[in-house]
């Protein structure tokens, strides 16, 4: 007998017989999205990068921090439900002024090798560290990639973990670090259509550029839908997919949830099922904190110009998000509960990538470039992959997907990995435990194609003769396009 949550997945793969999977969209891998006149004299080389606060820079933007107005004090008995609470801001900024050690700092900030190359008419920029290792040991790539309004410097506490000989594995993984075109110290477009569509694209040539032909791959928030894509149009190339944030858009899972709503057994499993439902609180939740993101989707250069111009409005940005994003019911603390979970320095180091950088603009674009009618219109999320994937799913995640549902899109789900504690930024609150687990997951992957085959995903909360009735299914689909 099958359980409720495999009855529900069965009659979802039987309604997708009904719906036709769309194309792979075309994929220009040459699409050139820098300035037009500098295609002729496209510099391929990969070129050291240094990250500089140079002291006309701190001078400005000290001025700016020490010159800020006075605040319009918060509502009596709020804590941060109206926003970053003011009342916490201006020892911040004296913080940021008067104390952050700006030299020290970007000393740590530069203790990995950083680089940039140009791809597709966009200087990338990323880190990247190889491990020495003893003979008898390989050495893999692995792409990791942040999301907004994090960095690439999110992932310097996994690095010492992945990077690290063991007894137990013949491998070491080599990280590069990216910075997503359009943050921190990689350009942004200068022609709108740039979604995260073509990101994956830039991305995929950096690792060829980088002379890795396949790869393994890590993203979370927007590195995570990256990655998707990239999973999506090279699947012979990236050899295992781990996220931090798995999502996917498609009517069927849509479906499943709204049904879920009503019975919620039939969906998820009881013991995370109140990280969905009830639905009413979920909606609420995305309605209350996502009016940065309806923001960004549709007018991202009006905000900007405040994020650009004043650090004192960049902050209070920032942390708001951050805070929310850890924990949603932070909301409710003055202090936003960042300091529970990370240091001043790791905070004030992510403001200076963007402010050095002056990256605020052309990193905000990517919800209107992605949240866009040709984005959507490719469907890729429909689209299913062959390539293996690991998720991690933390409690305090914004969103939760079941295992089967995630199946819809990769097929080949090899493990979920379910934490009772930890947040959207996980990178910067348990690094050794998203470490671990990336390491978990190539472990994995490398043990599949050692065995020459895919393995079909069949710990992840379905029993082996559900499985054989999808493939069934799946079977029944393809003839079913074929007919057409």
């Amino acid at each position: 007998m099958f359980s409720n949550n495999e009855s529900l997945s069965l009659l979802i793969s039987f309604l997708s017989l009904f719906i036709q999977t769309p194309p792979l969209p075309e994929i220009n891998v040459n699409e050139w999205w820098g300035p037009r006149h500098l295609k002729s004299i496209q510099d391929t080389s990969i070129r050291p990068f240094v990250v500089e606060f140079n002291a006309s820079m701190i001078a400005d933007l000290r001025h700016r921090l020490r010159n800020t107005r006075q605040m319009t004090p918060p509502l009596e008995g709020t804590g941060s439900e109206y926003g970053f609470n003011t009342k916490e801001i201006p020892r911040w900024l004296r913080y940021w002024a008067e104390e952050y050690p700006y030299q020290d700092r970007v000393v740590e900030i530069n203790k990995y090798p950083q680089y940039k190359t140009n791809i597709q008419g966009l200087d990338v920029h990323f880190v990247r560290v190889i491990p020495k290792v003893p003979i008898g040991i390989e050495v893999v790539p692995l792409l990791v990639l942040h999301g907004w309004p994090s960095s690439y410097l999110d992932f310097y506490a996994l690095i010492p973990v992945l990077t690290s000989v063991s007894p137990h594995r013949d491998f070491v993984i080599e990280v590069i670090a990216a910075s997503l075109p359009g943050f921190a110290f990689s350009d942004g477009a200068v022609r709108p259509g740039f979604g995260v569509d073509k990101m994956a694209v830039v991305l995929r040539n950096l690792m060829h550029r980088l002379g890795h032909k396949k790869f393994y791959t890590h993203g979370a928030d927007w590195g995570s839908v990256v990655m998707s894509n990239m999973a999506t149009f090279f699947p012979n190339e990236v050899l295992g997919y781990h996220s931090s944030m798995p999502t996917i858009f498609s009517p069927l899972q849509a479906f499943a949830r709204i049904v879920g709503d009503y019975f919620p057994s039939l969906v998820v499993r009881p013991e995370v099922a109140d990280r969905m439902y009830p639905l009413s609180n979920f909606l609420s939740k995305i309605v209350r904190e996502s009016g940065y993101f309806h923001l960004q989707a549709t007018k991202p250069d009006t905000v900007d110009i405040a994020l650009t111009d004043s650090p004192a409005g960049l902050l209070a940005y920032f942390f708001e998000k951050i805070s929310v994003g850890t924990r949603e019911y932070y909301q409710h603390r003055a202090d936003g509960g960042l300091e529970l979970h990370y240091t001043k320095e790791q905070l004030v180091d992510n403001l200076m990538v963007y402010w050095a950088s002056d990256s605020v603009a052309t990193a905000g674009r990517i919800y209107a470039d992605s949240f866009s009618p040709r984005y959507f219109s490719l469907r890729t999320d429909s689209i299913p992959s062959s390539v293996p994937a690991w998720i991690l799913q933390a409690k305090y995640e914004i969103s939760y997907i079941p295992p089967w549902m995630y199946k819809l899109k990769f097929p080949n789900l090899v493990n979920e990995t379910v934490l009772d504690t930890g947040g959207h930024f996980l990178a910067l609150e348990l690094p050794v435990v998203l470490a671990e687990d990336i390491v978990r997951a190539v472990v994995e992957f490398r043990r599949l194609q050692h065995k020459g085959k895919k393995k079909e995903g069949r710990n992840c909360e379905v029993n082996s003769d559900f499985v054989d009735l999808l493939c069934l299914l799946q079977f029944y689909k393809v003839i079913n396009l074929l007919c057409i």
